[in-house]
């Protein structure tokens, strides 16, 4: 079931609601609703308390709308794609294509939410100082002055994933020269926050009966868990980086006599002895000929094959996607996901150019889950294989763009 639904577009920005968002929704139109009651409208018109409670709760959602679209504006403006805006339970998140190429790009990304937030709140401030005579309009003013600016201020603690994080990641970017190392900075932080938080919050539950303390640890595990996700998506993407071809490849091909005739190739490869996903090259004379295609057997008439040699037929080996064995993974991924479905192996040369291995996207993945140690059973790595789409949880092709493959 899908869990958020498209409300429309902000500046063309697909703006969506988590089902989590309702929930919230109604809990904080259900305590503003509370406090105007029994406050300024002194419980005289209940019905008008429950309506200015609602408005609050979306202009409240609106500040924070209007923080994530402070994220993405900046972000457009350097070029980054973004994709939606959602709220959800904790607030909102901006979701952009890629990171900012340089430290200073993502620290203007970052500090933009925050800016808005505080510009809100002394926006919100001025207007409740010019308006002393509606007690009902100066509640309202003051309570969304002090949302927005606790806003701010609650979205600048150094750590992952709140602004503050991402500020001090691009800091650390920028003395340190490393975008890795700003990111396991932020990562660290943001999970002695999010860890301090949650045993603050067991501590007020379990010492003080105070069921309020409850909020304080979800909010906690909440920025504990994302900022682990960090850390560990950072380990993935410096793997991408450092592992090579020649560690991912195998040697799920054959190499077969080039002056074998189309029909004999069928008789000893295909059909005697198959071997599935397996790449067939052609050499003769201690030279390669080529990729034998199979899909390029397909379409030659069979009135052919007792002439046609796989020589005749053979693609050379410069005209095939091809990396060296070198090659960083996270140019594998990228030429992978450039080619067509029909090129999902890529082939990898030895310097001398000869053909030392074939790599697929089930290599790819069975590697890195020995590495990082995730549950992906064989049965999984066989299905990447055959067809050629990477996990949910994995998912490659977007984490290569802040990479920056060549």
């Amino acid at each position: 079931m899908e869990k958020k639904r498209q409300f429309g577009s902000i500046l063309g920005i697909p703006f969506y609601l988590d089902s989590s968002w309702f929930l919230i929704l109604g809990l904080v139109t259900l305590v503003n609703a509370g406090e105007i009651n029994g406050g300024v409208l002194q419980g005289n018109s209940p019905w008008l308390g429950w309506l200015l409670g609602f408005v609050m709760a979306l202009l409240l959602f609106a500040s924070v709308l209007l923080h994530e679209l402070g994220h993405s504006l900046v972000a457009r403006s350097q070029g980054i794609t973004v994709n939606s805006i959602t709220l959800f339970l904790f607030g909102g998140v901006a979701s952009i294509e890629r990171e900012s190429k340089t430290p200073m790009g993502a620290f203007s990304v970052a500090i933009a939410g925050p800016l808005v937030s505080f510009a809100l709140g002394i926006l919100f401030f001025t207007l409740g100082n010019l308006n002393q005579e509606s007690a009902l309009l100066s509640y309202l003013t003051d309570d969304l002055s002090r949302i927005n600016l606790f806003l701010g201020f609650f979205n600048l603690i150094p750590g992952l994933p709140l602004d503050g994080g991402q500020v001090l990641k691009a800091l650390i970017w920028k003395i340190s020269g490393d975008r890795f190392t700003g990111v396991r900075w932020a990562a660290r932080s943001g999970k002695f926050m999010g860890g301090l938080g949650l045993g603050l919050g067991l501590l007020v539950i379990l010492s003080f009966g105070d069921f309020s303390g409850a909020w304080l640890a979800l909010i906690g595990w909440f920025v504990w868990r994302n900022a682990d996700a960090y850390d560990r998506l950072t380990d993935l993407q410096d793997s991408l980086l450092s592992i090579l071809a020649a560690e991912v490849m195998t040697r799920n091909f054959r190499v077969v006599d080039a002056n074998l005739t189309l029909k004999e190739f069928i008789d000893a490869y295909m059909v005697k002895n198959p071997q599935e996903n397996c790449l067939y090259y052609a050499a003769s004379e201690g030279r390669y000929r080529g990729l034998v295609r199979l899909e390029t057997l397909q379409n030659i008439e069979r009135s052919e094959w007792d002439w046609l040699t796989l020589k005749d037929i053979a693609q050379p080996l410069t005209e095939i996607p091809s990396v060296s064995e070198k090659t960083p993974l996270v140019t594998v991924v990228d030429l992978l996901e450039k080619n067509p479905f029909s090129d999902r192996i890529l082939t990898v040369l030895s310097p001398a150019g000869a053909v030392a291995g074939v790599i697929d996207r089930g290599d790819i993945i069975k590697v890195l889950a020995l590495k990082h140690k995730f549950p992906i059973p064989d049965t999984e790595i066989q299905r990447i294989k055959a067809e050629g789409t990477y996990p949910p949880f994995l998912p490659l092709a977007t984490l290569i763009k802040n990479l920056n493959p060549k």
